[in-house]
């Protein structure tokens, strides 16, 4: 079997892993892993919220070292990240400051400014995104305020800035891309007039590549540092993180949801092409570019985010939390508890969560969670509700059948949240496989080295012959407007 190399960074973590593909073979070594997550910079405006990309190069290069000793064969590497932030490039190559993260608060308030300028439907109607305050034509515009940006020669996203540093081809890998808002909701390529809303000029933006295709070799440093063999490519995979989930979907045939479930939750069908439509835009539903040039329609939901934030607080107060134990404990809870809105924007920062998760159940008219599995309970719960609103509203706009719901990522091992999930949905769910982003990223390497061939369905039904998924059968009503059936 031919070896890939997958560098896979999520929004809390990120690993490099190890890939090994040929027809009806398919395994994932995990070589290195490492903590990700914004970092707060106090300023003389407030604490700002930065992505510390040096440190994550940091990481990456160890990772591939570590892959060379572990796989010193490996044909190519590709890179998936978190959507939406960049970095800013000097003429030199050199980068301009620290990135900032999409949480920080830079971006409050200048969505309406677009607004202002176009009417949020007809945005709609050209990049074909869901509202997110942290989209990047919102936090470019916010940056055209300070002094960096005007002087940048460049605009990567983050997977295209570390494959710069990679092999020093600058490129716009298309699945990311066409999260930022600033592309053709058609073509996916960069619209000029989305461009000027954001204030870039066209010439600080790279071209934008499809995934599958080899971006070049990788700079003499790299290899020296890693040990990596010289005649390795980069391949531009599914850079955004979904796009490369939902390649592994385990799906039989196509009518099936997904929820790629890590600290976030992506909730959606896949389709032949966009859906732009009035009662689309109003339910906040997204359309962003696939592998194979498939549309991923869905909605971005909080996901594991507030949990994860919970248990952080708890740590810090009383040491390490038993995280099984306490999904055991609000299994015992039982339904019926409060429930809360887990995308309400006051989720969405760090900060005291769960002093907000009471806070929400209490507005909501619920009597508040108290201890930890009633407050474990509510935000699983919640997360589950959501997720089922979700799959049925992509069903009503989109008219595309479901029968099965696929849970990938982190969360499938969330068995509660599982199971809560098929209980609210009323359609089965199959969970796994847990790292579906990494083994999509070594699927489309794999394909574009000639290993495999084939389409998604190809590939999917490899990721089902080598790899346990666990099926969760609903125990109530089927949900209005789905059709249930086998998994």
């Amino acid at each position: 079997m031919s070896v890939h190399v997958a560098v896979d960074l999520g929004a809390s973590s990120g690993r490099v892993m190890v890939g090994a593909a040929a027809p009806g073979r398919l395994s994932l070594q995990e070589v290195h892993r490492f903590p990700n997550g914004p970092v707060p910079v106090g300023s003389d405006g407030g604490v700002q919220l930065h992505t510390d990309v040096v440190g994550l190069w940091r990481e990456v290069l160890a990772g591939l070292a570590a892959a060379a000793r572990t796989a010193p064969g490996a044909r190519t590497v590709g890179i998936d990240t978190w959507a939406v932030d960049y970095g800013l490039l000097a003429s030199d190559g050199s980068l301009l400051g620290t990135p900032r993260h999409y949480r920080d608060p830079r971006t409050d308030g200048v969505a309406e400014r677009v607004f202002a300028a176009v009417p949020a439907q007809e945005l709609y109607r050209r990049n074909g995104l869901q509202h997110l305050p942290f989209t990047t034509i919102y936090q470019l515009l916010a940056e055209a305020g300070g002094p960096l940006l005007a002087v940048a020669d460049r605009v990567l996203l983050v997977p295209d800035l570390l494959g710069y540093w990679l092999s020093g081809v600058k490129a716009a890998e298309a699945t990311n891309a066409s999260t930022t808002g600033l592309t053709d909701v058609r073509s996916g390529r960069w619209a000029e007039d989305l461009l000027a809303l954001a204030g870039v000029r066209p010439q600080q933006l790279p071209p934008v590549v499809d995934p599958g295709g080899a971006l070049g070799g990788l700079r003499p440093g790299v290899l020296a540092e890693t040990g990596l063999p010289g005649s390795l490519q980069l391949v531009a995979v599914g850079s955004h993180d979904t796009a490369s989930a939902v390649v592994a979907v385990p799906a039989r045939d196509e009518d099936f949801a997904y929820v790629a479930c890590g600290t976030w939750g992506l909730v959606g069908v896949e389709l032949a092409g966009p859906v732009l439509s009035a009662e689309s835009f109003a339910a906040n539903f997204t359309n962003e570019r696939g592998v194979d040039d498939r549309v991923r329609y869905l909605r971005n939901v909080m996901g594991l985010w507030v949990l994860q934030q919970c248990l952080a607080e708890w740590s810090a107060a009383e040491g390490p939390q038993d995280l099984p134990a306490l999904l055991g404990a609000a299994a015992d809870v039982g339904a019926g508890g409060p429930l809360v809105d887990i995308d309400d924007p006051r989720f969405l920062p760090p900060g005291p969560m769960v002093e907000r998760v009471r806070a929400a159940a209490a507005e909501a008219g619920s009597a508040p969670p108290t201890s930890k599995p009633e407050v474990v309970r509510c935000v699983v719960e919640s997360l589950a509700r959501a997720f089922a609103r979700a799959v049925d509203d992509a069903v009503r706009l989109s008219g595309h059948r479901v029968r099965v719901v696929h849970l990938v990522g982190g969360g499938a091992r969330n068995r509660l949240l599982c199971r809560l999930t098929a209980d609210a949905t009323g359609l089965p769910v199959v969970a796994g496989p847990v790292e579906a982003t990494a083994l999509g990223n070594v699927l489309v390497q794999a394909r574009a080295a000639g290993d495999l061939r084939g389409s998604l369905e190809d590939l999917r039904a490899l990721v089902r012959d080598t790899h346990e998924l666990t099926t969760y059968a609903p125990s109530t009503a089927l949900v209005p407007g789905l059709e249930i059936g086998t998994a």
